[in-house]
């Protein structure tokens, strides 16, 4: 099959890559939920777009491209994820993540290719004090919440919805990244002890989505890896698996941070993956085994360089 990948150039899109490509992502287990552990599945003709390949707010430009390459699947990664930066420059936000999905569905479905949309638990307000289902309504709260949920809704009918939370990968800037960083100076290290979730491994994530495009599922898929944490618990993990004190780690407030945050964060965002479970697909594995496997691969990666 001829597979687009749009944000290629992200943790997720390298990850997303090299999966259709029949590879396993640095820290992954498998290329599709359908295949054995530890080996890949088969390659399929992957187009990886990155952002100056294809912006995807300019639709002429999309629709030019996506007619020129005529894929089969359209696996719609690319977003402007940085919450904070979305609060800032509002228009930007709505620009790619909704209006930018838009084009990318608009393509698609000139095209006759299925479309994979990936999206967010902050599309819901965190305030259910349990795992968010797939049928549970929507209510972000923040510019990057709505401007996803929007993007969910240009999605058409049969397209593929898939929610993921807390994402991190071997290439990109996420938690375990500044952990890693931080242990490596002095001092003591602070975080939000207030907001929970399950953190979310993309070589995990990108095998869930090559077996949701390939099998064209249709609907809203919840796929994160399995346990919810704080962002002060998933750090301390970090820090004791890499042989780092722990203690160094210390709980905070959202309301304590410094300086403040500019957009709302959910307070309990943690995603259930019922319809995986009542589809007889395979769930992610625990997010400390996820965490495992990719701190193994930046080490190996570390050793190599």
């Amino acid at each position: 099959m001829k597979v687009l990948v749009t944000g290629a150039g992200g943790q997720l899109g390298r990850d997303l890559v090299a999966a259709f490509s029949g590879v396993v992502p640095p820290g992954g287990r498998r290329t599709s939920l359908r295949s054995p552990e530890g080996q890949a599945g088969p390659a399929h003709d992957v187009v990886a777009a990155g952002h100056a390949e294809l912006p995807v707010d300019r639709r002429e430009l999309v629709l030019e491209a996506v007619d020129a390459l005529a894929p089969d699947v359209v696996v719609h990664a690319a977003a402007m994820t940085a919450v904070d930066r979305c609060e800032e420059a509002p228009e930007r936000a709505w620009a790619v993540n909704a209006l930018g999905t838009r084009n990318v569905a608009e393509a698609a479905r000139r095209a006759g290719a299925h479309l994979v949309y990936l999206s967010t638990d902050y599309v819901f307000d965190g305030d259910a004090g349990r795992p968010y289902v797939e049928w549970d309504e929507p209510r972000p709260r923040s510019v990057y919440g709505r401007s996803k949920r929007a993007g969910e809704l240009e999605c058409p009918d049969g397209a593929t919805i898939v929610r993921t939370s807390w994402l991190s990968g071997a290439g990109g800037d996420n938690v375990v990244a500044t952990a890693l960083r931080l242990a490596a100076g002095p001092g003591e290290l602070r975080f939000v002890d207030d907001q929970r979730a399950s953190p979310t491994f993309a070589a995990d994530l990108a095998a869930a989505v090559v077996t949701l495009a390939l099998e064209q599922r249709p609907g809203v898929f919840h796929v994160t890896n399995q346990g919810v944490t704080s962002w002060f618990g998933l750090v301390r993990e970090v820090l004791a698996r890499c042989g780092h004190d722990p203690g160094r780690v210390h709980p905070i407030a959202t309301a304590d941070l410094d300086p403040p945050r500019a957009a709302p964060r959910p307070a309990y965002s943690a995603l259930d993956n019922c319809a995986l479970a009542l589809s007889d697909l395979p769930l992610l594995p625990s997010w400390q085994d996820g965490l495992g496997r990719l701190l193994g691969a930046l080490n190996a990666t570390e050793r190599a360089a």
